[in-house]
């Protein structure tokens, strides 16, 4: 399982934390220097019956500069997976991929029923 996240986000370290008590291995990637790939990203937004908004960082600093929450809609996969793909602070984080399973964010009771 990898776990693409960002060093001074207290969510990614906060799910690191959770995975390290649970014993569920993973290897963590810096999402500013790697971001996910195409297959990885189609995965994930798999995972939430096909919701590409979810793959984004909607509230953060790098999505409200470029107005991306108005732009997602009109957008295509292919472009969208080209931003994210370009930029690793557009990307939800953390963003956990692995056989069978596709996370972002947090959410501590999902993360419980998938990966438990």
């Amino acid at each position: 399982m990898k776990a693409y996240v960002y060093a001074k986000c207290s969510t990614c370290r906060k799910a690191m934390d959770w995975l390290e008590k649970k014993g569920i291995p993973y290897e963590e990637i810096a999402i500013k220097e790697r971001q996910p790939t195409v297959k990885e990203l189609q995965a994930v937004q798999a995972a939430y019956g096909g919701e590409l908004r979810r793959l984004f960082n909607t509230s953060g600093m790098d999505c409200r500069a470029m107005e991306l929450k108005d732009k997602l809609p009109g957008m295509s996969e292919k472009e969208a997976y080209a931003l994210l793909r370009s930029n690793g602070m557009l990307v939800k984080r953390p963003f956990l991929v692995g056989e069978g399973v596709g996370l972002v964010g947090f959410r501590e009771k999902e993360w419980e029923e998938k990966l438990g």
